[in-house]
């Protein structure tokens, strides 16, 4: 007798759980990615709410840096009525520099900043 107990495979845990109409290039018409265009006229740049990403990054921070990334998601919570994760403050951040540095160039924070710190 094996005692061994009976799991499930990666194709049961991770199937559809909804029956989806598939496309030709075999994405649930729900979980199909959004077309992108880099070459648009770039419109005001927004970072994404609380949702089922794509893609993910790996980001390694100081103590301090998460200490003040936190800091900052509670100060939202209990100033500004704000319920965010940190997330979605990193993803804001990010919108904001991105936009500045579409808009200003040479002159944007971020340029400035990383000129700063690598002395040049």
């Amino acid at each position: 007798m094996n005692r061994r107990a009976s799991l499930p495979g990666a194709a049961e845990l991770f199937r559809p759980t909804a029956q989806t109409e598939r496309g030709d290039d075999g994405w649930p018409d729900a979980a199909r990615p959004a077309p992108t265009n880099h070459h648009a006229a770039p419109g005001p740049r927004r970072g994404t709410p609380r949702q089922k990403h794509t893609s993910k990054i790996t980001v390694y921070v100081s103590d301090e840096e998460l200490l003040a990334l936190e800091h900052a998601r509670l100060a939202l919570r209990a100033m500004h009525g704000l319920v965010v994760d940190r997330g979605r403050v990193v993803r804001e951040a990010i919108a904001v520099v991105l936009a500045d540095l579409e808009e200003r160039g040479e002159d944007s924070v971020l340029v400035r900043r990383l000129r700063n710190d690598t002395g040049k």
